[in-house]
């Protein structure tokens, strides 16, 4: 049979013993990602439903072309052919919007002619392009890692009216990546120290900063005094509620995300070409794929996807170049390699196909499965971490265990727990006693609240989640403790 080779992305490899490309042999991509899986058997709740398909938040691709619309997964395979699995990722930076507005201007001072001398010279810009640029108005979804080297670049090439959305305060763990921001400015709003930053960058440019939150009541209004949105979000909600809405609004939407060391880029425009949900139908369940916060990224990468995106909205605003559109770019940073993987648009798309069934904004947080009971979980189930304080010092210490990776296992740990991954969990479960009472802790309580409530589902009757995770440990009984 041919021989192939099957690209796993950064966010599975922790399921496929780290391997960036798997070689395989097989007639079809069916046989391909079965035998994959045969190999890797963790991957398999990630690739496949359980109803034996793949999931409709995973993509896959042969060499360039989508397999949706070649014969699926029984795509024929030769040899020397590579498979690629894209499955949806959700990092950026978490934000939301609101308006902006300014007085267009037809004409460039002497001291902007200076400014932008560089442009002037392209033939593809010219008087007439900046001029155009001036004229123009953006909407930057986030003043986090990918908004900041947005914020930055389309400042700095005269964008007129440039609105920035995020209500978030800036914290330590931000200066490793987002570097519109400095030491002195821990603990102030992003959007304030952003609009500064952007006045001593160009004073030119119109900048309107709103600390509020996205929803399916405000969007549309928010974002139709806009020529293209920029989406830098961290998560699904918000990435499928700016989608829609630029969607409705027949609006073109930038998007870029990151985990780890790969990034994605894109330019979605349902009136030329795809939309988002044309690539991800669905999302995928709360918690399968790590934030940022939970599996890191390096620090330099929204720096390269923003200033991509950058690159995209100016090129979209002067109406020049081949942009984005039907083209997803994948970068895999830690080996240095660009791929581009074609996108088609989805006649069944439910917002931007032949017969949508979307017509106005939904629900986003039930839409991403926020609200179902099954990712909550219950009082009963839960210890904070006051009460595992007391139960400690009372003797009566149960068995703590680590759901987190090993690098931040090396950060900070609770004494005495035992390290036991997520993905190792189902696999490692017979290393636990159904008579131990159990006390599960990752980060923040997300992760471990997955895996309580998966070890109470196999018959763990003793297990609780710790509220808030390590972090709120080290802020509330070892204030000593390091935090990440």
């Amino acid at each position: 049979m041919p021989a192939v080779r099957v690209i796993i992305p950064t966010a599975l490899r922790q399921y496929a013993a780290n391997h960036d490309a798997v070689e395989v042999e097989a007639a079809s991509v069916e046989q391909a990602l079965g035998d994959l899986v045969s190999q890797f058997d963790q991957l398999r709740r990630h690739l496949y439903a359980e109803d034996g398909r793949l999931r409709n938040f995973v993509n896959v691709y042969v060499n360039e072309e989508d397999i949706r619309y070649l014969q699926k997964d029984a795509t024929p395979l030769k040899s020397g052919d590579t498979i690629s699995i894209v499955p949806s990722i959700a990092g950026g930076s978490f934000s939301l919007m609101d308006r902006l507005a300014s007085k267009r201007k037809d004409v460039l001072m002497p001291a902007e002619i200076k400014r932008y001398s560089r442009h002037l010279i392209l033939p593809e810009v010219g008087m007439a392009g900046q001029l155009r640029l001036k004229q123009s108005s953006a909407l930057i979804v986030g003043a986090g890692g990918l908004g900041v080297p947005l914020t930055q670049y389309l400042g700095a090439a005269g964008v007129g009216r440039l609105g920035i959305v995020d209500f978030d305060v800036i914290d330590e763990t931000n200066l490793q990546r987002q570097v519109l921001y400095g030491t002195k400015d821990v603990g102030r709003k992003k959007i304030d120290v952003a609009k500064e930053r952007v006045a001593q960058i160009n004073p030119n440019v119109d900048v309107q900063t709103y600390e509020t939150r996205l929803t399916s009541d405000n969007a549309l209004d928010i974002l139709k005094d806009y020529d293209v949105v920029i989406d830098g979000t961290d998560n699904f909600p918000t990435r499928y509620l700016v989608n829609d809405a630029t969607v409705l609004l027949k609006k073109p939407n930038v998007y870029g995300s990151i985990f780890r060391f790969e990034g994605q880029a894109s330019v979605f425009d349902a009136a030329r070409g795809p939309c988002y949900r044309c690539l991800y139908a669905e999302p995928p369940p709360p918690g399968l794929v790590p934030s940022c916060a939970e599996g890191g990224v390096l620090g330099v990468l929204p720096g390269i996807v923003g200033s991509i995106q950058a690159i995209e909205a100016i090129k979209l605003l002067l109406g020049k170049g081949d942009t984005l559109i039907g083209r997803l770019l994948v970068f895999d940073a830690l080996r240095m390699k660009f791929r581009e993987l074609k996108l088609r648009k989805n006649p069944e798309c439910p917002i931007c196909g032949t017969n949508p069934t979307i017509k106005e904004l939904i629900d986003y947080e039930e839409f991403c499965g926020l609200r179902a009971a099954s990712e909550q979980v219950g009082e009963d189930l839960q210890i904070t971490v006051e009460e595992l304080k007391e139960k400690i010092d009372a003797g009566r210490e149960p068995v703590l265990l680590d759901v987190r990776e090993p690098m931040e296992w090396e950060i900070a740990r609770l004494d005495k727990a035992v390290l036991m991954p997520v993905a190792q969990v189902p696999g490692r479960v017979n290393e636990l006693s159904t008579a131990d009472e159990i006390v599960v802790y990752c980060k923040t309580g997300v992760r471990s609240g997955r895996i309580t409530n998966f070890l109470r589902e196999i018959g763990f009757r003793k297990v609780k989640n710790l509220v808030g995770g390590i972090d709120e440990w080290a802020e509330k009984v070892e204030p000593e403790m390091p935090r990440y």
